[in-house]
This record gives structure tokens, C-alpha cells and sequence, in this order.
């Protein structure tokens, strides 16, 4: 029994070192190839996460308020939300396919629970609307962007976040008007 395990483990390891000694090594990227996610750093990551969740919060919060807003500003700003978002969404996707980076396709747990909330209301949707994904989503989405384009590591990465922050800065513009407009306290 000991001589057929000696004879069983020598085979083993004569198979592993001879397969070894035949193994190709991986094959190297050509110069031209996207940066890999794994190059990117984690916060750069991290902002791409965010900015890519925060899009699909604001997009289906507004698509909400185009069936349940009576205010037809409040209608009117959900669909140039709308438009803008899914542009800077689309923009975002290109660049993490660029970084070979896969961007999550929906808003987070916590803010799917919000918008949840949000669907379940009746006389007050437009002042939540308004105040949830009008104001204080677009700021966070302001200093999200803000930091990026100040501390991204990745200069495409800081481009962008440059390029669109004085977009999602007008949109908050935008929404404190609107909150004010209809008589919203914070």
C-alpha cells in the first residue's frame, strides 16, 4: 500500500513539473489596448460606481414624476433630467468600457428603497420629487463630481467628472428654484 501511494505521488509530481515546463505564458497586451479596470484606482472606481448609480436614481425618479407629478415644472424638469442624465450616463458607460470597467445598471439597495418611497406617494409626490431627486440628490452628485474632477487619478476619468460638473451644479440651480417656487422648506 505504501509503495503504490510512493509510486501514485511521484507520478503526480513528475505530471505537475513536466506540465509546468510546457505551460505558455500569458499572452501580453498590446500597447493599444484600454487601461484594465484593474489600473484604475479604487477611489476612481468608486466615483464611476457612484456617478453611475446616482444617473439611474435620478432617471428613474423623474421617469416617476412624468406619470405622478401634477406640476407641469416639475414635468418639465424630470424630463430635461431625463435627457441630461441619460446622456452623461451613456458618456460614463463609453468611458468604462474604454477602462474596461463594468458600471453597475441601476440605482443602489438604499437608493431603490427611496425611490420606492417616493413611488408610494400621492398629493405630496412633487414636493419629494423635488426635494429628494431634484435637490438632494443632485447635490451629493455636485461634490461627488466636485472631488472627482479635483482628485481622480485617471485623467479621463477627471475629464470627465470636470466636463459634467457644471451641468449637475445648473441642475441643482434648477431644483432649489423649483423647491422654492412651490413653497417647499427643506
Amino acid at each position: 500500500m505504501k509503495l503504490r501511494t510512493a509510486i501514485f505521488s511521484s507520478i503526480a509530481c513528475c505530471s505537475l513539473t513536466w506540465a509546468g515546463a510546457f505551460a505558455q505564458p500569458a499572452p501580453t497586451a498590446p500597447a493599444s489596448m484600454p487601461q484594465s479596470s484593474s489600473q484604475l484606482s479604487s477611489n476612481d472606481k468608486d466615483f464611476m460606481e457612484h456617478a453611475a448609480q446616482a444617473g439611474h436614481t435620478e432617471i428613474e425618479g423623474s421617469k416617476l414624476a412624468q406619470t405622478h407629478a401634477k406640476s407641469e415644472e416639475v414635468k418639465t424638469f424630470a424630463n430635461q433630467m431625463i435627457m441630461d442624465h441619460t446622456k452623461v450616463g451613456n458618456d460614463l458607460e463609453a468611458l468604462a468600457k474604454q477602462k474596461s470597467y463594468k458600471l453597475p445598471d441601476g440605482p443602489s439597495l438604499a437608493q431603490k428603497a427611496k425611490l420606492k418611497t417616493l413611488d408610494m406617494r400621492d398629493d405630496s409626490f412633487d414636493k419629494k420629487y423635488v426635494s429628494q431627486i431634484g435637490v438632494s440628490a443632485h447635490e451629493d452628485a455636485v461634490k461627488l463630481f466636485k472631488k472627482a474632477s479635483a482628485d481622480a487619478k485617471d485623467p479621463d476619468v477627471k475629464a470627465f467628472a470636470a466636463k459634467n460638473l457644471p451641468t449637475l451644479e445648473h441642475h441643482l440651480e434648477m431644483a432649489k428654484a423649483l423647491q422654492q417656487k412651490l413653497g417647499i422648506n427643506k
